[in-house]
């Protein structure tokens, strides 16, 4: 099982790097450069990102038994975002180094969307994939709140920008279809669903643009991308786990949080750094080393959440 796990993952990995060497090899030749990427990002950032939000939300059956496992998912979800951010929150304290927000943020949050959820269908069948969607909506409204506080580095917190962000807003529309069972018609549900399809590769291809414009060497070399990794790969999930030991939590709920927490760190640690003006090749390095590192330690974390 083991084997079959870091199969999955490094397939995952591959697939990813595949798309992002299309966007290395666009900037390289000229065709598609990262100042045109930086500017595309507004794109991914208001409106392909809400539109992958409310797709998940659309998929999940409107059942009182996913009600249940909804509120579940949804609790432990917000735990792991908490959790990760108290972890992250004693490191990478310098102010004198801008770049640090990148760490910091690339230590909380996983790209539970494109690494956790194909594990999850793969690991764990259908209800682990309804169990990482919960994971999948947290995650954007954590985001595009916590997150964005941390790249911006603002010290207050303006209340507005809880509900005025795409990720909430994005929630704030999806929530009321699912828990009123309604279906969209086609002529809107299939524009949404296409938009939501772009996101991995749009995401990856500019990824693949900020890599190409940033000092490879030096990626191995760079400790904090390891400090990163160890948090986010190995004490997030290790922590998890021993919040599901005390609570005597059994079941695919178990595995589906582990999986998405072991997660490594999300595209949108690139998207924001060039959103907010930070250097996207050091985040493009940062969410490189760690995806690569994930291939060995997602299938052992998964590994001992089966056990439970």
């Amino acid at each position: 099982m083991f084997l079959q796990n870091l199969a999955i993952a490094a397939k995952q990995v591959g697939i990813l790097y595949i798309i992002v060497a299309v966007g290395f090899i666009c900037d390289k030749t000229g065709l598609f450069k990262e100042k045109t990427a930086r500017l595309s990002n507004d794109l991914l950032f208001y409106v392909i990102t809400p539109a992958v939000i409310v797709t998940a939300f659309m998929s999940m059956d409107n059942t009182p038994e996913n009600y249940k496992k909804l509120l579940l998912a949804f609790v432990f979800a917000v735990v792991l975002q908490v959790v990760g951010a108290l972890l992250a929150m004693p490191f990478f304290r310098d102010k004198t180094k801008k770049d640090n927000s990148i760490y910091k943020f690339a230590s909380n949050y996983g790209n539970v969307g494109y690494m956790a959820l194909p594990l999850a269908n793969a690991v764990l069948g259908a209800e682990g994939v309804f169990y990482c969607s919960v994971v999948v909506m947290v995650f954007n409204v954590f985001s595009f709140t916590h997150g964005i506080k941390i790249m911006t580095g603002e010290k207050s917190f303006d209340p507005k920008k809880l509900f005025l962000n795409p990720g909430t807003i994005a929630v704030l529309i999806g929530l009321p279809l699912f828990i009123f069972g309604v279906k969209l018609p086609e002529i809107i549900q299939t524009p949404v669903d296409y938009l939501a399809s772009l996101n991995t590769p749009l995401a990856m291809i500019f990824f693949g643009t900020y890599l190409a414009n940033t000092d490879l060497k030096t990626m191995f070399k760079d400790k904090r991308i390891y400090l990163t990794a160890l948090i986010k790969l190995i004490l997030l999930p290790l922590c998890m786990l021993g919040l599901f030991k005390v609570f005597g939590i059994t079941g695919a709920l178990v595995p589906s949080i582990i999986l998405s927490s072991s997660a490594p760190s999300a595209n949108n640690t690139v998207m924001f750094a060039a959103k907010y003006d930070k250097d996207a090749p050091c985040a493009s390095k940062v969410v490189a080393l760690v995806s690569f590192i994930s291939i060995i330690t997602m299938p052992v974390m998964i590994a001992l959440a089966q056990q439970m």
